[in-house]
Order: C-alpha cells, then structure tokens, then sequence
C-alpha cells in the first residue's frame, strides 16, 4: 500500500463485539494495544498490561476480526528480561490470534526484534511518545522538537527497519519529521498524532467514537458522539423500566 501511496487505516480494538464491527468495515488492520490496560481496566497508564491480559484480548479480538491483519503489544519489560521470556511473550500473543507483535523503542532489545523476526513472527515498531516510557519521558509529550532529538529519531527508525520490522508507529512526532522519516524508509509508517504526511494513521477506538469525552488532544478527531447516545438509551430504559413500560405485552411471553 505504501508502494502504490494508499495510505493505511489502522484502529486498536480490545474486545469480540468491537471486533466484529471493525471486521465489517473497511479499516484495513487492528492494533491489540497495550492501552487496553487504560480503556478496559481503568489503569492511569499502559504499564499495568501484562502479557496474559493481552492474550486474553487478542483471543476475543481474533474471533471477532478473522479477517483483519491483527497487531498485538507486547506490554511493559516484556521483552526487555531477556530472549526467552521476550519470545514465551511473542508466543502467547502469536497462539491467542495475533498475525504480528509490536513492541516500543530499539536501543537494548533490537537484537530481540531480530530474532523476532528471524522465528518468522512480524514486528511492528513503535518510535516517538512510547507510553510505556512515559515515566522516563516526564509524561505524554511532543517528541523529536529540535533538529538533533529528530536525527535520533531517524537513526532508530532506520535500525528498527534493519533489524526487520515490517512497519512502525510514530506517535506525538512533529508533522514535518515524520514526513521525511517516511519518505527515508523503505517500510509504511502509522501515524498517531504525527500529521499527514505518513503512510497511514492509527486512533483508539473508543476516543474516535466519541465514548472518552474528556480525552481532547489536538490529534484526535472524533467521528461519533457514542458516550451521550449510550447514556441518553440507558437513561431511556431507566426511565421505562421505572414507569412499568418495559416489558410491553408484546415483549413478554404468554
């Protein structure tokens, strides 16, 4: 897609129902994020995800999405212990329905994306704002804003290609960056918060459907009002149920 400059959609999904409205839409691969551990289980940041947590999401996800490309995190140290845990990690991502594994920065671990890829599993890099680094970053910040922090940025963009990753996030990049970082690899990049100028774009998929109203970065743009819809029909039911209007006669059996 990248050679022929169509640009790539990419969504995270968490759960089977999800899943299932994603497989019957055109978005082209699924992301198993380690923010899961935010979304679905209330944690103020991604490093509270383990490795079962993301198998037990990637299982429903895989069910519900069979024919969608799914990527899976791999979450916090879990390939920074070592090559044996990183690859009983890679495993069980891979057994539970994963097509691919992602996994966040490259200095210390690129000879793990190596073999990774060497034992036939695809990786998924992920530069700029790694959440999983957040403590190390100071919090949820712009990366690369000077000349030199962008030069970095491309040399490990360049050995994450190297070390065979098939394509790679840039997340909270500036816009101008991530464009030349695009046009110097030879593998797609999927933007998060890193303008237009990438071969392909990721959003959670609760923030893009409107159900986080109070998560508001400048890179989200939001395509449905879910969070009031939902409360306005729960509120609905309530209020039936309250009433004695829910069941109906017809809604009952004789």
């Amino acid at each position: 897609m990248k050679n022929e400059g169509r640009k790539i959609s990419m969504v995270t999904c968490y759960d089977y129902t999800s899943a299932r409205v994603v497989n019957e839409s055109g978005i082209d691969c699924i992301l198993v994020g380690d923010s899961l551990a935010m979304t679905m289980h209330g944690y103020p940041t991604t490093l509270s995800a383990t490795t079962g947590m993301m198998a037990m999401h990637t299982a429903a996800v895989a069910k519900g999405a069979p024919s969608k490309l799914i990527i899976a995190d791999l979450p916090f140290l879990s390939y920074r212990k070592g090559l044996k845990p990183a690859m009983d990690s890679v495993h069980k991502l891979i057994r539970a329905g994963a097509h691919a594994v992602k996994l966040e920065g490259v200095r210390g671990h690129a000879d793990i994306v190596k073999h990774i890829v060497d034992s036939g599993v695809p990786v998924m890099g992920h530069l700029g704002l790694t959440p999983q680094s957040v403590n190390a970053l100071g919090g949820m910040k712009l990366q690369a804003r000077d000349n030199a922090a962008v030069d970095v940025l491309t040399a490990q963009a360049l050995q994450l290609e190297e070390a065979g990753c098939f394509s790679l996030v840039l997340e909270c990049v500036p816009s101008e960056a991530a464009r030349k970082m695009t046009a110097l690899l030879k593998i797609p990049t999927i933007g998060i918060g890193a303008g237009p100028g990438v071969s392909g774009q990721v959003l959670v998929f609760q923030d893009l459907l409107g159900l986080n109203p109070n998560f508001r970065p400048k890179f989200l743009r939001t395509y449905a009002g879910l969070f009031e819809s939902v409360r306005t029909a729960l509120n609905a039911y309530d209020r039936d149920v309250k009433a004695g209007a829910f069941p109906s006669e017809n809604e009952s059996y004789s």
